[in-house]
């Protein structure tokens, strides 16, 4: 995979784009006026891997909020504005690291340009945030008035996957939504930005984003919006954002789920280790368990999952629950379990440890997996 080459931009001490990994994203469930609620859910998020988070402000007294919960996190915090200009500019004034705003609902020019001077006097980031849900009418990009989403024609157009040449199509209507703020950044000689282009539709969110990356040079913030609950989402969002960071589009993402946030953030570390995008963190490699497997290996390697969540250190451990693939799988690991009959092998960077009885099969694991941990923080 050869990444795409972007400007980078720092939002609170987090760069993106340039040569910086790819960061993982979330967003507070919370309402963002309860200040304790909301900083609780945040240090939640932020031992869960977390690097930046971003608050719905659905008024001022949100907007105002947000000056006492930035002093009580360590992340940078993104405020979340939509229909009202005056949001963002109070947002600023509590001091966000970055603006979300949407090409959508705030598409008179004067505002979105009041909103970029006061963003360009703090050098505050702004993303553009398209989304295919809140779309300005067809043909009517940028003007103001009120025309019903059930009118706009956005509903009418094709998506990526139902295309006819010389048709157009929700892609090119997205990408010309973002094109169109990106405009008026630009205009105000403002390019601390980044981009997302979001939809349900996989085909469709991915070919915003492949057409985006050749036409500007900022950072694309990835995501399948609405994507649904843990289960279905996960491999939704998994799939859409695969193609594109395999591509080596994206600089940064976020998963977003019907669940708890801790668990967006549980899959977007998965999907970046999956690609070899992310090297910190524990990587389990598991086996599904059959017949043939003498000790229940779905709840040891649920348990070890769980363990590792707050490991930093970049090992791979493998359990597993027979001889066929289990002794190559936990040789190749930098921690292996092979499980057997009421014992288990132990190895360690491909040697074997030791045998061990069922009954201390965790705990032996568990100790071998630190050892490794402190062998590779000195090294």
């Amino acid at each position: 995979m050869k990444r795409r080459i972007t400007k980078s931009i720092n939002v609170g001490g987090v760069k993106i784009g340039g040569d910086a990994p790819i960061s993982v994203q979330s967003m507070t469930k919370t309402d963002t006026r309860d200040v304790k609620a909301t900083v609780s859910q945040i240090k939640g998020l932020e031992e869960a891997g977390c690097q930046i988070v971003r608050c719905a402000v659905p008024d001022m007294e949100a907007a105002e909020a947000l000056a006492e919960i930035k002093k009580q996190v360590k992340i940078p915090i993104v405020a979340d504005i939509h229909f009202h200009h005056q949001l963002a500019l109070k947002s600023l004034e509590s001091g966000v690291d970055c603006l979300r705003l949407n090409p959508g609902n705030i598409r008179d020019r004067t505002k979105v340009e009041e909103i970029v001077k006061a963003s360009k006097d703090r050098a505050v980031p702004i993303r553009i945030g398209v989304n295919f849900g809140s779309l300005p009418p067809v043909g009517k990009i940028g003007l103001t008035g009120g025309i019903s989403r059930h009118t706009d024609g956005v509903n009418e157009l094709p998506k990526a996957g139902d295309v006819e040449v010389g048709q157009f199509t929700i892609v090119d209507h997205m990408v010309e939504t973002g094109l169109w703020e990106i405009g008026i950044l630009e205009d105000l000689d403002f390019d601390l930005i980044k981009i997302s282009l979001k939809a349900f539709d996989i085909d469709t969110t991915v070919e915003a984003y492949r057409r985006m990356a050749k036409l500007v040079p900022y950072p694309l913030h990835l995501g399948i919006t609405e994507a649904g609950t843990a289960k279905g989402g996960s491999i939704r969002t998994s799939i859409g954002l695969g193609i594109l960071l395999f591509e080596g589009i994206g600089d940064t993402i976020r998963v977003s789920l019907s669940d708890e946030p801790n668990e967006e953030i549980i899959t977007g570390l998965e999907i970046l280790k999956s690609l070899g995008l992310r090297k910190e963190g524990a990587t389990l490699v598991a086996c599904p368990s059959c017949g043939r497997a003498d000790v229940d290996i779905r709840k040891l390697a649920n348990t070890v999952e769980d363990l590792l969540r707050k490991t930093k250190t970049p090992v791979k451990v493998a359990v597993m629950g027979c001889e066929v693939n289990g002794p190559g799988e936990a040789k190749d690991a930098d921690v292996g379990i092979a499980a057997g009959v009421g014992r288990a092998i132990i190895f360690r960077k491909g040697k074997k440890s030791k045998i061990v009885q069922e009954e201390d099969m965790l705990k032996a694991l568990m100790e071998e997996i630190s050892e490794v941990e402190k062998e590779l923080i000195k090294t």
